[in-house]
């Protein structure tokens, strides 16, 4: 919201070519309590004074000599870049009305002045100036707080990276259908999760399947279920033979609403480590682990 007070420190520029306008328009602001008002008798400054001082409220006389409002408004529409542009405009002729409007007027008054109703205008017309500015301020704020915060999730989505890549062989993201969205590292070659062609790449010759298939199911009965598996350690049988140990961690994602959108999870190859247990004795086996 904004404050009478905020409204009273509005900066003002009275713009006419008679004194007696400015002196009389002068006199029912500072009556009123405003307290930034500036004037000037020639058009041709309008457009350096508010280049200058950014003005809250032009009060804008139509017919002056040399260079008109309507002139003056074009050229202040340079500056507004915008298109709004704080004019109430001054006129006598009632069939300017209409045209000050279009040409980019938010408001009018006219002469002989009414002291009610100028009073009232002005009044109304900064109201909604300074909102329109209070509104564009907190635009640009969030826009800018935006930048930020994506910024800096780049930067903890990079340090995530980082530290998966050092921690584990592979990082993996599946959509809610069970499709990769995201991998880093031989995700398909280790996981090949069902509805992926990895799948292929997990058979062997004879079309069957190289890995265990009770872990296999364990693990997939996970996936299903959507539960969180924390080092869940499985087995695939390579083409010569040996054996080949997988470790993975997965948990599933969901949106602010409740609703499941995928699975994200790490793995790595842990063949080396099991098969040195499998070769010692049961109880250093179990220490080694």
């Amino acid at each position: 919201m904004i404050s009478e007070q905020e409204i009273l420190n509005a900066s003002i520029l009275i713009v006419d070519d008679q004194e007696a306008n400015i002196q009389l328009l002068g006199e029912i602001l500072r009556d009123d309590g405003y307290t930034c008002i500036a004037s000037t008798n020639d058009p041709y400054e309008v457009c350096g004074l508010h280049q200058k001082d950014r003005y809250d409220l032009i009060l804008l006389d139509l017919q002056m000599p040399g260079m008109d409002g309507f002139q003056v408004m074009e050229s202040l529409k340079e500056i507004e870049t915008d298109g709004y542009l704080p004019i109430l405009v001054i006129t006598a002729q009632p069939s300017h009305k209409l045209r000050a409007l279009a040409s980019g007027a938010k408001d009018f008054v006219s002469k002989p002045f009414d002291l009610i109703e100028i009073q009232t205008r002005i009044h109304n017309m900064l109201e909604v100036r300074l909102l329109y500015k209070k509104l564009e301020l907190y635009n640009q704020t969030l826009e800018q707080t935006v930048r930020e915060r994506t910024a800096e999730l780049h930067a903890s989505e990079a340090r995530f990276r980082r530290l998966t890549e050092l921690s584990s062989d592979w990082y993996w993201e599946q959509d809610q259908n069970g499709h990769f969205t995201q991998i880093y590292g031989p995700v398909h070659e280790m996981l090949g999760m069902p509805g992926d062609d990895a799948l292929d790449k997990t058979k062997d010759e004879k079309g069957g399947l190289r890995w265990n298939e009770t872990e296999r199911e364990i693990l997939e009965a996970n996936f299903a279920a959507r539960r969180p598996f924390l080092d869940y350690v499985y087995s695939l049988v390579n083409p010569d033979g040996s054996r080949q140990y997988l470790m993975v961690s997965g948990e599933p994602m969901f949106d602010p609403a409740g609703r499941f959108t995928g699975y994200r999870g790490i793995g790595k190859d842990v063949t080396e480590t099991m098969l040195v247990n499998e070769k010692l004795p049961a109880n250093d086996a179990e220490i080694s682990i």
